[in-house]
């Protein structure tokens, strides 16, 4: 494997107290993690059509341009006001039935390479993706993932109140991979991070080995300025192939937290395109 300068290298020395942290979406999967959850929440009376039109523009602004600190703003209220209400057990049913027989997101090689090649050198895995913990847990958990830093959502009474209880997302990816760090020993310095957004800046300058994949504009420039390397992934293959699998197990992992928004914005761009033709 080839960053933009040159070959990719791992080892240094002392990985018993490291790990590698990986951004989700367009850093493992080649596409929206959340996508295929749009129609089977849809389906399944948790999204109204008007709650899908409603967030085209903000799901254009994303993708056309990426989205700054008080867009991503707006799409966590948007988030929230979505969810409130929404029966636990159902989301976890459909999410789980969605893994089983729907789902099979596109994951680039490289990253799957690299995920392997840490752990062959004894480095944690850890999934870090401002998704919910009902999408990133199962994918984690087909990846091999050690560990998941995700958004959730609080819940009472077996329904989700609108109340994030951990947005992870720029800052926030970042302190809670400090938190993981005190908890597991890890050494920070010796760690290594990767993502596409420059959202996850925050992210990448915690660790001592910070990668820059497939990188949007501003991440580039900076990724150029502080002489991180970039890699470029172009080979996606599907996820049920190249991994191991999935145990009993998925199904009851696949609970929980806040509905990814990704995937209902997309849905909404795309019903809102299909309209104007």
């Amino acid at each position: 494997m080839w960053t933009e300068d040159g070959p990719f290298h791992t080892y240094d020395g002392d990985v018993g107290t490291s790990a590698a942290f990986f951004d989700l979406d367009k850093t493992i999967i080649a596409k929206s993690s959340t996508l295929a959850f749009s129609k089977p929440f849809q389906a399944g009376g948790l999204i109204s059509r008007k709650a899908l039109l409603r967030s085209v523009y903000t799901q254009f602004v994303y993708v056309l341009g990426g989205a700054d600190h008080d867009q991503m703003e707006k799409m966590r209220q948007m988030m929230s006001e979505l969810v409130t209400g929404w029966d636990v057990s159902t989301v976890r049913e459909i999410v789980a039935d969605t893994l089983h027989n729907i789902v099979d997101p596109l994951v680039y090689d490289e990253a799957v390479q690299l995920i392997e090649q840490h752990h062959a050198e004894g480095r944690d895995v850890v999934i870090v993706s401002a998704s919910g913990t009902e999408v990133v847990e199962p994918i984690g958990e087909l990846l091999g993932a050690d560990h998941v830093i995700a958004t959730r959502m609080e819940v009472e009474e077996g329904r989700y109140t609108g109340t994030i209880a951990f947005y992870a997302y720029a800052e926030g990816k970042a302190e809670a991979m400090r938190e993981l760090a005190a908890d597991k020993g890890y050494d920070l310095a010796r760690c290594y991070a990767y993502s596409d957004s420059m959202t996850d800046e925050p992210m990448l300058a915690a660790v001592g080995h910070p990668y820059a994949v497939n990188p949007d504009k501003e991440l580039r420039r900076i990724a150029k300025e502080r002489d991180w390397p970039i890699l470029v992934f172009t080979k996606p293959v599907a996820l049920r192939s190249s991994l191991p699998p999935a145990g009993p197990t998925l199904a009851a992992i696949a609970v929980g937290g806040v509905v990814a928004l990704g995937g209902v914005l997309w849905a909404g761009a795309r019903a809102r395109r299909r309209e104007g033709a």
